[in-house]
């Protein structure tokens, strides 16, 4: 007699050699065929023969009538199934097998679960299912552990009970994949399934339903190929690489993985995260059943400097650890909105990279990719395809949000305008935007009130998002029309009352001076000579002076504002390149402690106070040398 483990699906081997199946202890009736011998063990002797058990679920009864020789109770026998009788009692005789005297192997037989995705939860509350997925979260409660479970069409919570606050299945692991026996119940309008059972797969089992799981998310991880609001060669250039961040992104949400949302905070930054992250919220509650997801999964924190600075960063950072801590998150994704082109982003890039962080930036600043490019897993920036600043990110944002939830289109038809205006784009395309932001009522004049609106509120708002603020600004998520005009009203009118106040104050301090090339050069001290911690800030300020000096020399203009520490410089009509400038300052002034950057012709420079006469006297000296070139005029406002 021989007794293996073998595969195969029939009854002998090689002719002579039979074949056992031996069932899995979670296998039911119905994976018993007929025909077939099954292992089985005497669990009890009766006058009128004798009970045997296949597996926990399965037992019968072989009746004295079949039976030859005397059994004891612990003994395997081959068995085979005779009938099931109506009231589901199962009746089998011996299999023309002798366990003692046979050769023989013996054949796994596993539990063929009927699966139930968690698409189809809700029409089987109160009724047990199995799922098979990926943990993607586990988080420890007070009472119960929940494993977030993702499948093919979705993620959601699964409740199992050890006892209060003690972790259940601790052997598993976010990244496991798992089989799930539990009742969908409906908890606060979201579906959770409270778990009966849960078990790790390991081998097969394990990678046959890994590659099931990464084909339905690669597929629904695909992007929708909505045509751009507006017909315009420069994005085509662009359009590859924000279908590839699109898909990126709903694939962080499919895994489970939460996304912290950096922007600069101004008009343009405001128009590129909002629309990306309402398409991210609707996405997220479309995959997940807890109807808290979207508020837990995506975070949109504006920042005021246009890079990222390392207190954003190591507070992201801490924030994340903290999640993973507590509540069993994965470590962001980490998007970066409207700056994060510059080597001023690497510290905090590096500081990410020690946890694997993801990031991804989308910009429309002057980058520097040597510097960012090993660091950041996708990079969108016109400049990467010989176009400019002109293209703004709220322009591409809201052609990737369509990307990601198309259904919101009718709503942001009127963004890219915005954005355009907010950053005053010159771009080829702005009059198609404008007469696409005149369709859905929004005319030039209404078009600089949300943008004046927008910069208000973001200098108030300081760190804080002000998502439903800012939405109904936007005019976006079921914004009330008539409060929306109202609100906008007061806060532009607001806005350029604080305008002409620091200017009421400002302009008499702005020197003058005329460079030999007929370039017009004003400077404002705005540490000294412009209202401190209020709006507008020292960029809007500057700003504001540089157009009003426009209306009046109509001439080549550069505008400097400084403080003892900085410098924001805005151009129109000078061909600047505010990022070479930059690195040749700090070569070329030791000890300056010069960095900074931006647009072309606008930007920021910042150095150590001591050294301020000797940056701007030479900042002075490239200004002069520039070419004038009247068909470069300045596409963004000053940062703030």
């Amino acid at each position: 007699m021989t007794r293996d483990s073998a595969g195969g699906s029939g009854d002998s081997k090689d002719g002579n050699v039979s074949v056992v199946y031996d069932l899995a202890p979670d296998c039911t009736a119905s994976d018993v065929e007929p025909n077939r011998p099954y292992l089985a063990s005497i669990n009890g002797i009766v006058e009128y023969g004798i009970f045997v058990d296949l597996s926990e679920n399965v037992s019968g009864l072989v009746h004295e009538s079949v039976l030859e020789g005397t059994f004891s109770v612990g003994q395997e026998l081959a068995v085979e199934l005779e009938e099931v009788r109506d009231n589901g009692d199962m009746a089998f005789q011996p299999a023309d097998v002798d366990l003692e005297e046979d050769d023989y192997t013996v054949e796994p037989v596993a539990h063929d679960y009927p699966l139930t995705g968690t698409d189809r939860l809700e029409a089987n509350v109160g009724e047990q299912v199995h799922l098979e997925g990926e943990i993607v979260q586990i988080k420890q409660t007070g009472g119960p552990t929940i494993f977030h479970i993702a499948d093919e069409y979705g993620v959601v919570p699964c409740a199992a009970f050890e006892e209060a606050g003690v972790r259940a299945y601790p052997s598993v692991e976010v990244g496991d994949i798992v089989r799930v026996t539990g009742t969908p119940e409906t908890r606060e309008e979201s579906v959770q399934i409270e778990v009966d059972g849960l078990s790790k797969l390991d081998g097969e089992d394990a990678t046959e339903a890994r590659e099931r799981l990464e084909a339905a998310l690669e597929e629904r991880a695909q992007p929708h190929d909505v045509d751009p609001l507006i017909e315009w060669p420069a994005f085509e250039k662009l359009r590859p690489n924000l279908m590839e961040v699109a898909t990126l992104l709903r694939r962080t949400v499919l895994e489970g993985r939460p996304i912290r949302v950096r922007h600069h905070a101004d008009g343009d930054g405001m128009c590129a995260a909002v629309p990306l992250q309402l398409a991210l919220e609707n996405f997220i509650a479309e995959v997940h059943q807890d109807e808290n997801a979207p508020q837990h999964l995506i975070k949109r924190l504006p920042a005021k400097a246009p890079f990222y600075e390392m207190e954003d960063a190591t507070r992201d950072l801490n924030f994340a650890l903290e999640d993973r801590e507590r509540h069993g998150q994965q470590l962001p994704l980490v998007l970066m909105l409207d700056n994060g082109s510059t080597a001023e982003d690497v510290p905090a890039y590096e500081t990410l990279a020690h946890y694997d962080i993801p990031i991804v930036a989308i910009d429309h600043h002057h980058p520097d990719p040597d510097a960012v490019g090993g660091l950041l897993d996708a990079h969108v920036n016109p400049y990467l395809h010989d176009e400019d600043y002109r293209i703004t990110t709220g322009m591409l944002c809201v052609e990737l949000a369509r990307m990601i939830d198309p259904d919101l289109t009718d709503d942001l038809r009127h963004v890219p305008a915005v954005a355009g205006v907010s950053d005053r784009s010159k771009a080829d395309a702005m009059e198609q935007y404008l007469e696409l932001a005149a369709e859905n009522g929004y005319d030039e004049d209404r078009l600089r009130d949300v943008s004046e609106a927008l910069d208000y509120a973001a200098f108030w708002l300081r760190y804080n998002s002000g998502d439903h603020l800012i939405q109904d600004v936007l005019e976006l998520s079921d914004a009330d029309e008539d409060r929306h005009r109202r609100l906008v009203t007061f806060l532009a009118d607001r806005s350029r009352r604080d305008v002409d106040r620091q200017l009421n104050a400002a302009m008499n301090h702005v020197e003058h001076e005329r460079l030999d090339s007929g370039v017009h050069l004003y400077r404002i001290d705005v540490e000294n000579h412009a209202h401190r911690f209020t709006y507008p800030a020292p960029g809007k300020t500057t700003g504001e002076i540089h157009d009003r000096k426009i209306q009046e020399t109509g001439d080549p203009v550069i505008t400097v504002g400084y403080g003892p520490d900085f410098a924001v410089l805005r151009s129109d009509g000078v061909r600047l390149d505010i990022p070479r400038m930059v690195s040749e300052l700090e070569a070329e002034i030791p000890g300056g402690g010069v960095s900074g950057g931006g647009h072309l012709v606008v930007g920021s420079i910042k150095f150590v106070k001591g050294k301020r006469q000797d940056v701007i006297d030479a900042l002075v000296e490239k200004m002069a040398a520039a070419d004038i070139d009247e068909a470069l005029s300045s596409a963004a406002p000053l940062e703030n």
